[in-house]
């Protein structure tokens, strides 16, 4: 049934990018040529010129937006991403477009296909999908909020799995799905807001019973056994199954094979963040780095004000964090606590409304104000403006015992925002799931993803809890 729904609206997909785009180069010369909104200097060109073009962008761009992924109903993206994906795929449809235009030859084209309009193409086009694609969610999601053709959904387990699965589902009601409830065996804890229905084993009743179409099995590692047993009842059922793995046991960055001296050898640390790469990263992280720090210098210089203010303290506080290649550095913050704060506790988590924060503290903290003094840090190298938040010493060495993969998060710079901060993973929150937030992004690392990170933390990423 979920294969059927997404086949359906991926079709619906690809029918509205395509009017979407015959629409956009109508607009974008009638913007040219009737609003005239760049200069004509060389004639009206005929309406026509550019109506031969759109069984060419009918087809050029939807495949320009499946080659960014566009049409893979994922409910991981996000709006801010799907939008960032569509004006990439528009470039790069543009781009061959104009290629295909150097080869094009119409008897009624004087002078070529103006570039002008073609710059207004890609304006349009990426307004007029985004559009479009905001209304076939619209009314899907009116639809599924109606109740309409919803999928039954049972959640095998409790734990962060469990609670992570959850989470997704309940935020992408496109999808179609209805949680019906949990099972899970005598292990304390619960999902809130959904009921526990009963134990692993009485999974084949309670399927005929609710009408379960589909159970996600989210199992921590340890409850392997438990796991097998249940799929084994789960196939002798009438009903979809998705296993949600606990990806933190299986996660290595891509491998590479290398050659010693004659003797294959698997490199199982690779990071995309090699040769070329690693100089793009620190260039682009010295050039906006420097453009931040220009920018926000006037509000860098109020908070410190603020914060000598508040109790005439120092301004900065410098701490202990661990970075690339586990290398330990001094970050820099503005101080939101006071002076004294660990004196009697030692190294511990911020806690929401955290008793030791100063008046001003507290607001720069929730706005994320004091972190701004790092962009120093990323200008010196220890940091980058992206990638994995840099933890203390203290706090490394018990994570390390625990998740055997965390200390992969240190194959590239520690950043001031990350891809785990900007998905709600931040400050005292769970960190097995910020642990493979981060691993997917030194897994995945590209400057896209780094731009679409920044986005992120502009759009919903400043304000903290924590």
């Amino acid at each position: 049934m979920i294969r059927s729904k997404h086949q359906v609206l991926r079709t619906l997909h690809v029918v509205m990018d395509a009017l979407g785009s015959c629409v956009a180069m109508f607009a974008a010369y009638y913007l040219r040529f009737a609003v005239e909104v760049i200069p004509v200097t060389k004639g009206t060109q005929a309406v026509e010129v550019y109506t031969h073009l759109l069984p060419i962008v009918a087809i050029l761009f939807p495949l320009a937006f499946a080659s960014q992924g566009l049409y893979r109903m994922t409910p991981a993206r996000r709006r801010v991403e799907e939008w960032l994906s569509i004006a990439s795929a528009t470039v790069l449809g543009t781009v061959l477009l104009s290629g295909l235009l150097l080869w094009l030859r119409l008897d009624n084209v004087e002078h070529g296909y103006s570039r002008a309009t073609l710059l207004l193409f890609v304006g349009c086009e990426v307004v007029v999908v985004i559009a479009g694609r905001s209304l076939v969610r619209a009314l899907v999601g009116r639809a599924h909020r109606a109740g309409h053709n919803l999928d039954r959904v049972l959640i095998a387990g409790n734990g962060d799995l469990a609670r992570a699965v959850a989470q997704r589902i309940a935020s992408h009601r496109e999808l179609g799905l209805e949680i019906v409830g949990y099972v899970a065996n005598g292990t304390p804890g619960e999902i809130e807001g959904l009921r526990r229905l009963g134990d692993l084993d009485d999974v084949g009743s309670l399927i005929a019973r609710e009408r379960i179409d589909h159970v996600y099995v989210a199992l921590p590692k340890e409850s392997t056994g438990d796991m097998m047993a249940l799929l084994d009842r789960l196939v002798r059922q009438v009903v979809s199954i998705h296993v949600v793995p606990d990806l933190l046991q299986y996660m290595a960055l891509r491998s590479r094979v290398e050659d010693l001296d004659g003797l294959p050898t698997i490199n199982l640390s690779e990071t995309p963040l090699r040769g070329w790469n690693t100089v793009a990263k620190r260039l682009f992280d010295l050039i906006a780095g420097s453009i931040a720090l220009l920018l926000l210098s006037p509000l860098m210089l109020l908070v410190a004000l603020l914060v000598w203010l508040d109790d005439r303290g120092p301004v900065f506080y410098k701490q202990v964090r661990m970075g690339l290649d586990g290398i330990p550095f001094e970050i820099v913050k503005f101080r939101s606590m006071r002076v004294d704060a660990e004196r009697a506790t030692g190294a511990v988590w911020a806690e929401k409304d955290d008793p030791r924060r100063t008046k001003i503290g507290t607001f720069i903290r929730k706005w994320s104000l004091d972190e701004l003094p790092q962009l120093l840090n990323v200008l010196r190298g220890e940091m980058s403006l992206v990638g994995p938040r840099p933890e203390r010493p203290e706090f490394v060495e018990q994570f390390r015992e625990q998740f055997p993969h965390y200390m992969l998060r240190h194959r590239v710079r520690a950043g001031m925002t990350g891809w785990a901060q900007v998905h709600g993973w931040r400050g005292n929150t769970s960190i097995r799931m910020r642990i493979e937030h981060d691993l997917y992004y030194v897994e995945n690392w590209s400057l896209l993803l780094d731009i679409k990170i920044m986005v992120l933390t502009l759009v919903k990423g400043l304000r903290s809890e924590y």
